[in-house]
């Protein structure tokens, strides 16, 4: 639901200040639309998708903003404790159908690959969970080790930076600087999560942490599937460069292989790669020129790369690994107890929609349809609307699982599309395997935002989705920032859309979090 502000003249022409500031600044960094009139820089890559502007941050309580700050370790500990399962899986300790899971529907050569022994321990350095908040707290409905968003919540944070809290509303910080940094501090600045330069900076130590000996350059590596977030990672590539991390956003023609290892050579440069942080799908690399040349640089250990080529850790079905009656020993040993609880409490019952009979004696773990145990998927097929509550989406490895393609809300669906749904995923399952997860309705907030299109101020009531970015550095994880994207109420797949609000977070001054409704 959308509504236009009832304002006073004085009221909306200072929102439509802010905003159009906000607006023009994104635009000069690439991450909008060029405005009409507005020079192009030469060189440049601009985005092309719009967002309708928020005129504050997304504020949180302390007890939200503690929640994420705890919640970084406990991912890392989960990704340690899935990459023992899967390698414990694979020598015979651990049940061989977790592997077999894990590997379902990828090439033998990559599986080959990523068992290596030099990779066994290597871990994403970038954690980032999709979490909504519901009425009955936050719960996370993936996670993603190559996730979009880093270069585009840097610059969110650092525009909103630059607003301070003035008597309870929200004010240019007259004193800041322009970008890139630093941004000197008012009295009351609001408290964006991670800082201005957060995002940055946090980035920069992680892949410092991941360069071990290597020497040179660091290659945001981007495919052309990926294109649509090549504006944000040349942003953040020449936000290292002014903090004095020698980092370049390239595309694979930009690389050369050597005997001594690979180079970037791109308008006259030409220099030695020390890391390459991967921003293509393991998926993809079929259409990757040069994807080769890369693998056997980073096997001899000519250049290192984040994150590890491990298609085990990439896949939506580690939260029904989690969920697995058979493998909690294993898991509350490798968590702790206390930890166990605590994700399978945030991280919603997942099931792996497998096609294999079920013995009459059995039933599927937990699942039920109106207080009934399901023994047959296709049984999913009669639930009433209200009974099924469930999403079904591709668990990884496939150009349909990240975004919000592939994915089925059950109740938002026809049942015959819902049946037709069941049924693709089940017979996909040797290429892609499918899971099934329960839907959990994110609670309603109300907020105000400049829309870009008609230059008019409105209130919205949406759901939103939060996404922190942790980077890693050796045991240690950081929270850098949080991004909010919150979409009309009507919206059951909550991403970025022309008809969303994105915007960093904040702690709240003073106040309670953003308006619920």
């Amino acid at each position: 639901m959308t509504r236009i502000l009832p304002l006073s003249d004085l009221a909306t022409s200072n929102l439509l200040h802010r905003c159009a500031i906000i607006r023009d600044q994104l635009s000069k960094a690439g991450l909008f639309p060029a405005l009409p009139g507005q020079a192009s820089v030469p060189g440049m890559v601009t985005a092309t998708t719009t967002w309708r502007i928020a005129t504050t941050p997304f504020s949180l309580t302390k007890d939200q903003l503690d929640f994420f700050h705890q919640l970084g370790p406990q991912l890392l500990s989960f990704y340690r404790a899935l990459n023992r399962l899967y390698n414990e899986s694979v020598r015979g300790l651990q049940p061989a159908w977790v592997a077999g899971y894990l590997d379902q529907g990828k090439p033998e050569g990559l599986l080959t690959y990523s068992r290596m022994k030099r990779f066994r321990d290597q871990l994403p350095a970038v954690i980032r969970p999709d979490i909504i908040p519901t009425q009955n707290g936050m719960v996370i409905t993936e996670l993603d080790s190559v996730p979009g968003g880093i270069g585009l919540t840097g610059a969110l944070t650092e525009i909103y930076s630059q607003w301070s809290l003035v008597n309870g509303h929200v004010s240019e910080n007259k004193a800041a600087s322009q970008p890139p940094y630093p941004f000197p501090l008012t009295p009351h600045p609001l408290e964006i999560v991670g800082g201005p330069e957060g995002m940055v900076r946090g980035f920069a130590a992680m892949v410092k942490s991941q360069l071990a000996q290597h020497t040179g350059c660091v290659a945001i590596l981007m495919s052309e599937e990926a294109k649509d977030y090549r504006p944000e990672m040349t942003w953040l590539a020449t936000r290292l460069q002014a903090i004095g991390l020698d980092a370049y956003c390239v595309e694979p023609r930009h690389i050369r292989f050597t005997e001594e290892g690979l180079r970037i050579t791109s308008e006259g440069m030409d220099q030695p790669i020390a890391l390459i942080y991967r921003f293509y799908e393991l998926f993809d690399l079929l259409n990757i020129p040069k994807s080769e040349l890369v693998q056997y640089a980073i096997k001899k250990d000519r250049v290192a790369v984040t994150p590890p080529y491990k298609p085990a850790l990439e896949e939506k079905l580690a939260f029904a690994l989690l969920h697995h009656p058979a493998l909690q020993p294993f898991w509350e040993q490798a968590l702790g107890r206390e930890v166990f609880l605590h994700l399978t409490t945030i991280m919603p019952r997942t099931w792996t929609l497998d096609p294999a009979p079920i013995p009459p004696s059995a039933t599927i773990p937990g699942l039920e349809i109106g207080g009934r145990a399901v023994m047959d998927w296709r049984e999913l097929a009669t639930a009433t609307q209200k009974e099924r509550h469930f999403v079904i989406k591709p668990s990884g490895f496939s150009e349909l699982a990240w975004g919000s393609r592939g994915v089925s809300v059950g109740h938002d669906m026809p049942q015959g599309e819902w049946a037709d749904a069941i049924d693709k995923a089940l017979a996909a399952f040797p290429r892609t395997p499918y899971i099934l997860q329960e839907f959990h309705k994110g609670r309603l907030y109300e907020l105000d935002y400049f829309d870009p299109v008609t230059s008019e101020m409105n209130r919205m009531s949406g759901r939103a989705r939060l996404s922190p970015y942790y980077f890693v550095s050796g045991e240690k994880t950081e929270l850098a920032g949080i991004l909010a994207t919150i979409c009309p109420a009507d919206k059951k797949v909550i991403h970025g859309m022309k008809d969303a609000v994105m915007v960093p977070c904040t702690l709240a001054q003073g106040q309670s979090e953003s308006r619920q409704v």
